[in-house]
C-alpha cells in the first residue's frame, strides 16, 4: 500500500537533524571566529618580528584556516544528511 500525502507525518529524525544543524551553525560561528582576535592582533601590527615570528604567524594563519574548514565540513555533513532524510513519513516509520 502506498501512503497518500495526507497519511504522512513529520519525520522525527529530520526534526532532530534540523535542531542539531541549528545548534551546530551557532557554535560554528563561534569556532570560526575563535582565532580572529589573536590573528588580527598579531598580523595587524608588528608586535614580534624575525624568522620565529614569521613562522608563528604562518602557523596561526594555517590553524585558523583549518579550523574554519573543519567547521564548514561539519556543517556540510549535517546538511547532506538532512537532505537525505524525507520531511514526512508514514506514521509507522515515525514511531521508530
Amino acid at each position: 500500500m502506498n501512503p497518500q500525502a495526507g497519511d504522512l507525518v513529520p519525520n522525527p529524525r529530520r526534526q532532530v537533524l534540523e535542531q542539531a544543524l541549528a545548534e551546530v551553525r551557532a557554535r560554528v560561528a563561534i569556532l570560526e571566529a575563535a582565532l580572529d582576535p589573536a590573528h588580527g592582533q598579531f598580523t595587524g601590527q608588528p608586535v614580534w618580528v624575525g624568522p620565529a615570528a614569521r613562522r608563528f604567524a604562518e602557523d596561526l594563519t594555517a590553524r585558523r584556516v583549518r579550523l574554519r574548514q573543519a567547521a564548514r565540513a561539519l556543517l556540510e555533513a549535517l546538511e547532506d544528511e538532512l537532505r537525505s532524510v524525507p520531511e514526512r513519513v508514514p506514521p509507522s516509520a515515525a514511531r521508530h
